[in-house]
């Protein structure tokens, strides 16, 4: 093996593992765009690195791209989509398209793939998508609009209505993205949708465009059930319920089994109402559930744990996520594996010191009430967790226009922000 396809295997395999790193990192609670924008440099010099040995000598460039995608791995796709959507050529979209239209997981890369190239070279292709009769191409194209904030007209209203059911619930989706109130009708249709998937990607669309009743009793049926749909489900039914009977709805959670009690936990910090902080301080005597609860009294307080010394030490004895030993069934990662352990006794300290700067019964995102001013202030310069919140909060207040994505490739968001 040559010292130059040595170093084109790398290119290929290191972009294939930034995109799964970035595609993790984007809901985390300890990155900031400014970290993301960071990881997506990096991301960038392999593919830089990718298309100086396309310029040298495309075949073989491709072709080890072309290789890795017998894996059917999301970031081996994003790696040869980008290679392929930037050559034109045929035969390599088609190697792409054939796998990304049939796989929900394997579309993901390749709507990425468009977000990452300039604008005015993504949209030679997502018109032809939205054209295209196969449904996993016109889903890819509506998503690809949908994460752009571009809308993909007349194609959207149409495909809500379409048999495939992952592209009618990318559509119903895509009209909350990007604001579309004049199909709220369409939403509403879908609120009794026999399909799970498209019920609740109607109910999601229709709480964020308006204050709909309907659609937030289904989203609180989701958020109980406690499926992979519950967070977002969870957090957009707080959002468009008042503050007095949210609260009392997350104290149901509360008296149900161990999960319902961490979904209340994580509804305290999105309703972010001081008057559960008692409950939460209370949390943090519980292991399992004092970092989560950690994290909801920072998205209140806008305290930091770490940085103002209220960290604690890993308690004794206590194991989360799986471990070295080969007979232990649990397979399962730490869902708060970055969040800071709370020194309980400091944080208490802090609470008792700082309480009276908050007032019961109003709503704050990381110690302030939420203002636009202030959520605009969170979305440039929050943690990823605190920046979706901020997000959500703003299209809300904003009727009509598309929700900011904080998912974007970072440098796109910071120019968006006014940060580069």
């Amino acid at each position: 093996m040559n010292i130059v396809f040595q170093v084109v295997c790398q290119h290929v395999e290191e972009a294939a593992i930034l995109w799964l790193r970035r595609d993790w990192a984007m809901t985390e609670p300890h990155y900031t765009l400014d970290d993301l924008a960071k990881l997506d440099g990096q991301l960038d010099a392999h593919l830089d690195g990718l298309r100086v040995a396309e310029a040298a000598a495309p075949a073989a460039a491709w072709e080890l791209c072309r290789e890795e995608l017998r894996w059917q791995e999301p970031g081996e796709v994003f790696a040869a989509a980008v290679l392929a959507l930037e050559s034109a050529e045929s035969e390599r979209l088609g190697n792409v398209l054939d796998l990304a239209a049939a796989s929900c997981e394997l579309s993901r890369p390749l709507v990425s793939a468009l977000a990452w190239l300039p604008k005015e070279l993504a949209w030679q292709y997502v018109p032809r998508f939205l054209g295209e009769h196969e449904p996993g191409l016109r889903r890819v194209g509506i998503a690809a609009s949908a994460v752009a904030g571009c809308d993909p007209g007349a194609v959207l209203a149409e495909s809500v209505d379409d048999q495939d059911e992952l592209l009618s619930a990318r559509s119903l989706r895509a009209i909350g993205e990007l604001g579309r109130t004049d199909l709220l009708p369409a939403l509403r249709v879908h609120l009794d949708d026999d399909a799970e998937r498209c019920r609740c990607a109607a109910a999601w669309s229709a709480a964020l465009l308006s204050p709909d009743d309907a659609a937030v009793r289904v989203l609180r049926r989701v958020a109980a059930e406690g499926k992979e749909r519950s967070l977002a489900a969870l957090q957009l039914a707080i959002c468009r319920t008042v503050a007095a009977e949210a609260r009392a709805w997350l104290l149901e959670f509360a008296d149900q089994d161990a999960s319902g009690v961490r979904t209340a936990v994580v509804g305290t910090g999105i309703l972010g109402i001081v008057d559960l902080v008692p409950r939460l301080l209370e949390r943090m005597e519980t292991p399992a559930l004092a970092r989560v609860a950690g994290e909801a009294f920072s998205m209140i307080t806008g305290v930091d744990l770490a940085e103002q010394d209220l960290e604690g030490d890993w308690p004794e004895g206590f194991e989360a996520g799986p471990n070295d030993d080969p007979a232990d069934e649990n397979v399962e990662v730490d869902p708060d594996e970055n969040l800071p352990w709370p020194d309980v006794a400091k944080v208490k300290d802090w609470w008792m010191r700082h309480r009276d700067e908050f007032e019961p019964g109003v709503r704050y995102l990381c110690g302030r009430p939420m203002t636009e001013d202030w959520l605009e202030h969170v979305l440039r310069y929050g943690y990823q967790r605190q920046r979706a919140a901020a997000a959500l909060e703003l299209a809300i207040r904003r009727p009509g226009t598309p929700l900011f994505n904080v998912k974007a490739p970072g440098y796109r968001q910071q120019q968006l922000l006014g940060l580069r």
